[in-house]
């Protein structure tokens, strides 16, 4: 009798047993299955075939699925934003692309969530008319055991109640123990009140037995199973094969009972064991979590004010959310919670960062402008061979390139470059120039030093006309370029000494004098920089000095005539007559200079 109950075993303990099991068995599905080798659309293909399957899928395969995908998506986008960096982009301007398969994703959850909805809409339906029927398994069994009709018919009918119980399954979980205590209360009074043929019972009691022991024996083997989770979800199947098993004889209903509930507690015990020890990592998992969102909060926003602060904290939230990443599972009730604040608090720091350089980006833009524009003035100069002017005007613009603010850094290196090509070029330019203008001073201060021993060895010389020698001594010096910086003055005195010597010597006028020191200034001007200006202002002196002069000279004129007609006047007039003749020599040798100055600009036009 296959479907008969055991009526002596402990109607309420066996009861509690059952019901805590099924309980367990509908709560406890925690293991997700791996999905780690699926790709997204493999996922989106699985999803395709779970919405079309006629049962609903458990709640632990579509959430492992939607977790697969959103952590391959996650990586895809960590490497196209890896991708975006390396082509010089700036992290906080990426943006994750699209993802149709992400909306297929949504789609199907949503219908497998809208399907999940209505099968538990309908099993709820079902428990309740399940329940209403095995009432009424229940009366009918109650009316058995008061019938006084042949046995036979009573033990049919007791048999196709049994059936019909067994073929109904799920009911209200808060009736199960209800349920089952009546129908055990029922089956049990019909066995106890009803005397059937000791042979058929004795067959039946013997046969259950069988059954019973062999379920003992596999539940027992089933202690070794390493897999608790595997083993626990097997226990529920022998459970329910225990049900559907009638009783046994009155003498070993309790040993048979007893040997099969400590087997079952065994594994029970171990497997309670195992999500307590899951429970107690959870816990461990959500403080880690917390203590990460805390740190998050702490963050001072009023000192992240340049790109090293900026930098340095998105750093440290970036290895707090590495860390994150290591953690496992919270509980169950605490996981959407921290998530959401832990997303918000990332979102809100790097929302912040984004803020604070897209301000930064509209400074430095505006910097980029003003250092190509020193570029361009840079680039401008750097073929200038006015080398004094151009290289003060590099120099302020290199100060000016100095007070200008940093640009976007995909800029930075092509625009410093630019800048300091244009400046390196003009400056080795300057330097080759420099190195060769140095070779040439030195071999014109040798040049100068041997015409300074040729005017000191005029007498020597042995030259007929030593005056119109010694005029061309001077002028090969004035012929000669530059000499070093530091001998200027000192080999200039060593010659004007020479000469000194030898005006001294040949009785030369001191207008003459005068006008030899004024042609060897006048050279100077001529190979300086840009002499044009200074020969013009030098021409400007003299035309004043010659009218100034010129006037003197007519007003001493105009007084010689008074002084003509005087009596005894003899020696003033003498003295007029001295300074009248000065003062025309001095006209004769402004006219000299300006006529000098005159060919020296003829010859630079």
């Amino acid at each position: 009798m296959n479907e008969n109950l055991d009526p002596a075993l402990n109607s309420e303990e066996e009861a509690n047993v059952i019901a805590s099991t099924e309980q367990a068995e509908t709560t406890n599905d925690l293991q997700t299955p791996d999905y780690q080798s699926l790709t997204k659309e493999d996922i989106i293909t699985k999803l395709q075939e779970l919405s079309k399957h006629e049962h609903v899928p458990p709640r632990n395969e579509t959430e492992g699925l939607k977790h697969a995908f959103y952590k391959l998506k996650s990586s895809e986008n960590e490497n196209l934003k890896n991708l975006f960096i390396a082509d010089g982009g700036e992290s906080d301007s990426f943006i994750a692309p699209l993802d149709p398969l992400e909306e297929e994703l949504k789609t199907l959850l949503n219908q497998i969530k809208e399907k999940r909805a209505l099968a538990l809409a309908e099993e709820e339906k079902e428990k309740e008319e399940n329940l209403a029927k095995k009432y009424r398994i229940i009366d009918s069994l109650k009316n058995l055991t008061e019938s006084t009709d042949d046995f036979n018919k009573l033990y049919k009918e007791f048999k196709d109640l049994q059936q019909q119980w067994n073929e109904i399954r799920q009911v209200p979980a808060a009736k199960i123990n209800e349920l089952w205590k009546s129908y055990q209360t029922y089956s049990e009074k019909f066995y106890d009140l009803i005397k059937i043929n000791n042979e058929f019972r004795d067959y039946d009691f013997k046969k259950n037995l069988d059954l019973k022991t062999a379920i003992c024996e596999a539940v027992e083997k089933l202690q070794d199973e390493p897999d608790v989770v595997s083993a626990f979800h097997q226990l529920q199947n022998f459970h329910q094969q225990w049900r559907e098993i009638g009783p046994v004889a009155k003498e070993l209903r309790e040993q048979i009972w007893e040997r099969f509930k400590t087997a079952s507690t065994e594994i029970n015990k171990k497997h309670q064991a195992h999500f307590e020890l899951l429970k107690g990592q959870e816990e461990n998992n959500l403080a880690e979590k917390t203590a990460i969102c805390e740190t998050l909060k702490t963050i001072d926003y009023s000192t992240l004010n340049s790109f090293k602060t900026w930098d340095e904290k998105s750093r440290e939230v970036i290895d707090l959310q590495a860390k994150w990443k290591t953690i496992g599972f919270v509980p169950r009730k605490f996981n959407n919670q921290i998530f959401e604040e832990y997303r918000a608090l990332c979102d809100t720091f790097f929302e912040k960062k984004a803020e604070f350089f897209k301000h930064q980006k509209d400074e430095m833009d505006a910097n980029l402008e003003k250092k190509r524009a020193l570029c361009e003035k840079a680039e401008s100069l750097k073929d200038s061979t006015d080398w004094k002017k151009t290289a003060d005007e590099l120099i302020a613009i290199q100060k000016t390139w100095k007070t200008i603010g940093p640009v976007p850094r995909k800029y930075s290196d092509v625009i410093w470059k630019q800048f300091v090509s244009a400046c390196d070029y003009f400056f080795e330019q300057k330097n080759k120039n420099s190195s060769s203008q140095k070779e040439e001073e030195t071999t014109n201060l040798e040049l100068k030093k041997a015409i300074i021993e040729k005017v000191k060895n005029l007498e020597q010389a042995g030259s007929s006309d030593e005056m119109s020698t010694l005029r061309e001594y001077m002028n090969e010096w004035h012929a000669v370029g530059f000499v070093p910086f530091k001998e200027k003055d000192k080999i200039y005195k060593e010659y004007q000494a020479a000469l000194d010597v030898q005006f001294d010597r040949l009785k030369m006028g001191k207008s003459e004098r005068r006008f030899q020191s004024f042609k060897s200034n006048l050279d100077d001007i001529t190979k300086s920089d840009k002499p044009k200006g200074r020969l013009y202002k030098e021409r400007e002196k003299l035309m004043y000095q010659f009218n100034k002069v010129k006037s003197d000279l007519q007003t001493y004129e105009n007084n010689m005539g008074f002084l003509s007609v005087s009596k005894g006047s003899g020696g003033l007039l003498k003295d007029m007559e001295h300074k009248i003749q000065d003062l025309k020599n001095e006209l004769d040798l402004i006219v000299q200079k300006i006529d000098t100055i005159d060919n020296s600009l003829n010859e630079i036009d």
